[in-house]
Order: structure tokens, then C-alpha cells, then sequence
């Protein structure tokens, strides 16, 4: 039998809006995986190392505040320095469709807009991780 998923959900910047967050927190604990929530205001590189000590095979950043270009693109470096390149990579909030073929580029696997349903993103992480 495999070990649980483990996935990191943390918020990176300013934005101090954590209620989604904790709401994915807890569907992915729900859905029988391990979960580490870093809290409000991270900076890409607190994130990376996060990600890097905590053994995650997952990380999820929570975005509503309009800045996640630059801060999937610093976390982009942040995670590539910290050796977590290979992470499968999720990116969740308010982002704006024109953006999403940029985080794509980025190394970002999925994007689940605002209202995304929480099964959506369980089923997601899954089906990736156990392929």
C-alpha cells in the first residue's frame, strides 16, 4: 500500500485571504491526503524550502491577489534552486484565462479558477501522482 500524498498549500505575497485555502486543506485531508498549510504571506523561497523539507510531492499556491505571474515566476526560480522542480505544481485563486498558458510555461500542471469544484482537484492530484 502506497504512503498518503503528501502536498504543501501555502499563499504566497501579500494577499491575506486564506478561507479557500483552508478549504482545499481540508478536502485534501478529507481524500485521505497528508497536508502542510504554511500560512499567510510566504515568499517564494520560504515556499520552495518548505516544499523541499517537508517531502512533498505536491504544491499548491492560493492566489488573490492579481500578482500571480510574478509570483509563480519567482517561485519558478525558488523551487529550481531548492531542487523541487519535479513537483507536481497547482495553482488555485482568481487567474484570469489570458494567464493561464503563461503559468503553464512556468511549470505550473493545473489551474483550478476560483470556484473550481474540490473533487476536481483531489481526482487531479490522484491521478497524477499515482500515474
Amino acid at each position: 500500500m502506497r504512503a498518503p500524498i503528501r502536498v504543501l498549500i501555502a499563499k504566497p505575497g501579500l494577499d491575506g485571504h486564506d478561507v479557500g485555502a483552508k478549504v482545499v486543506c481540508r478536502a485534501l485531508m478529507e481524500a485521505g491526503m497528508e497536508v502542510v498549510y504554511t500560512g499567510l504571506r510566504q515568499s517564494p523561497a520560504s515556499i520552495a524550502r518548505a516544499a523541499r523539507d517537508e517531502g512533498v510531492e505536491v504544491l499548491g499556491l492560493s492566489i488573490l491577489s492579481g500578482a500571480h505571474l510574478p509570483l509563480c515566476r519567482r517561485t519558478a526560480e525558488e523551487l529550481a534552486r531548492a531542487g523541487g522542480a519535479d513537483l507536481l505544481w497547482i495553482v488555485g485563486g482568481v487567474i484570469p484565462p489570458g494567464d493561464r498558458e503563461a503559468l503553464r510555461a512556468l511549470g505550473v500542471d493545473a489551474i483550478f479558477p476560483t470556484g473550481s469544484p474540490l473533487e476536481a482537484i483531489t481526482e487531479f492530484i490522484r491521478a497524477r501522482v499515482e500515474a
